[in-house]
């Protein structure tokens, strides 16, 4: 029998191959066919274990086999992959077991005559995994063809990208940020200060036998070091904590949030304000930030345009208890419906998602550099029409989960440089909270990997002046 876990794991990375689903959301839909919670673990393990190692995996399956990835059938790749990295990277595994799943999952997707090829191609990798024929480290760091090759097949990313981050970090950096994404992320959560403090959370946690650790920038900001949050608390001797609403999450405790996702709503300023339109807001997890800040009072608008994200902003909000927020279905890229202004309007704008292939390793293969201009023009668009709703001495926040220029910067720039009435605010003055090592010398956040080890952020401040 077929280990559940790796038929699972097949199953995603056909889904994102034949772009079904993106990997949250085939890991989402494959967790609900296993029942252990171990196989599921397992079945996410591996599926993003491929996804980051993908290059490495296809230059050792074309070597071996000596057959290119496209001329292999698009079932026996994905076999040949799932079943490659759990050789390499998952060892306490044995490697008959691999091999022999291996070739019943080739017969169960209907691939019988290729049961042993993938026997033949997998027991050579087996043989051959103390000297793998990957492209080397270079000793010459200015050398750029072999830098390119070590990065893009032996640290698995796209040669276009190697190469932009290649001239504009240099060898070190780039190397450093590639063995970051290479990394599976530890899971952050953010306090939810509407119900409880940072120190309250990590003793209510404690409770349930989840070790965390503050994080190094966010100041609600804890990192998981053992145990499952997510699951039901049970808090063994704590009666007040047990609730059978379901997790911690469930029951508002905290949001799950990465730390340089915490930091952006910092930009929103130190001090409680009135009115606040939080656009493109969903899964919620700035929003409720924001809410925190605002101490539950005055009114926050978050708004989303498709149906089933403004679901997940509701029931994000809901569970926070934030009772000032209202949840507005609305589309950026159109003026948007309200009257009257607001103190700050955020704009965390859906993006190339470059700066989070840590956490989403299958948007590096996703991703073109062709698509970077399409999305600063609709970034771009959307931060127009949240300009027009920012009450004069209000502020506008745009921020991205991007590494690149086009969609950072040279926005924020154009915006400037269109837009009559609005100046940069140095981030700094925005909020007393960030360190001054997450701002660069033009004055945005910018979080990055080799320099914070956090994933790529960057958020920009915008002033609306007072009218004379």
């Amino acid at each position: 029998m077929i280990a559940p876990a790796r038929v699972a794991a097949y199953e995603i990375l056909c889904a994102i191959s034949a772009g079904r689903a993106d990997l949250p959301t085939a890991i989402a839909t494959a967790r609900g066919s296993l029942h252990d919670d171990r196989d599921r673990g397992l079945a996410a393990e591996i599926a993003s274990g491929v996804q980051r190692q993908r290059a490495a995996l296809d230059h050792l399956i074309a070597d071996f086999s000596k057959r290119a990835i496209d001329r292999l059938d698009p079932e026996i790749v994905e076999i040949l992959r799932l079943s490659a990295y759990q050789l390499l990277h998952l060892t306490r595994v044995p490697a008959a077991a691999v091999v022999d799943d291996a070739v019943d999952l080739a017969k169960r997707a209907g691939k019988r005559s290729a049961s042993g090829f993938v026997n033949a191609v997998l027991r050579t990798l087996s043989r051959r995994r103390a000297s793998l024929p990957l492209p080397l480290r270079p000793s010459d760091p200015t050398d750029r063809d072999a830098a390119l090759s070590y990065f893009s097949i032996t640290l698995s990313h796209p040669r276009w990208l190697a190469d932009r981050w290649y001239a504009r970090l240099g060898f070190v950096a780039a190397e450093t940020w590639m063995r970051f994404n290479n990394t599976p992320g530890s899971v952050t959560l953010r306090a939810n200060r509407l119900q409880l403090t940072r120190e309250a959370l990590t003793e209510r946690l404690a409770a349930d036998g989840i070790q965390v650790h503050p994080t190094a920038y966010a100041p609600d900001g804890v990192v998981v070091d053992e145990g499952h949050p997510l699951r039901p608390s049970k808090a063994p001797g704590r009666p007040e904590h047990v609730d059978e609403r379901g997790s911690g999450q469930e029951q508002g405790w905290f949001v799950v949030q990465d730390e340089a996702s915490q930091l952006v709503t910092l930009l929103a300023g130190d001090r409680p304000l009135a009115r606040v339109l939080d656009t493109c807001a969903s899964p919620g997890g700035k929003t409720t930030a924001i809410a925190a800040l605002m101490e539950g009072r005055g009114l926050l608008i978050a708004c989303d345009v498709r149906d089933r994200r403004v679901d997940l902003l509701r029931r994000t909000v809901a569970a926070s208890g934030a009772g000032n927020v209202r949840v507005v279905q609305a589309d950026l890229l159109q003026p948007l419906p309200f009257r009257s202004a607001f103190d700050c309007v955020l704009v965390d704008a859906p993006c190339s998602g470059l700066g989070t292939l840590r956490r989403d390793p299958d948007i590096r293969w996703r991703r073109r550099e062709s698509d970077l201009p399409t999305l600063a023009a609709a970034a771009l668009t959307m931060l127009r029409h949240a300009a027009e709703q920012v009450a004069p001495g209000g502020r506008l926040v745009y921020a991205t989960c991007s590494s690149e220029p086009e969609e950072n910067e040279r926005v924020a720039d154009v915006f400037l440089a269109s837009t009559p009435g609005f100046a940069s605010l140095h981030a700094g003055l925005a909020t007393s909270r960030l360190a001054e090592g997450l701002i660069d010398h033009r004055g945005h956040l910018r979080t990055q990997p080799h320099l914070h080890g956090l994933e790529a952020f960057f958020g920009a401040v915008f002033e609306r002046r007072r009218q004379a």
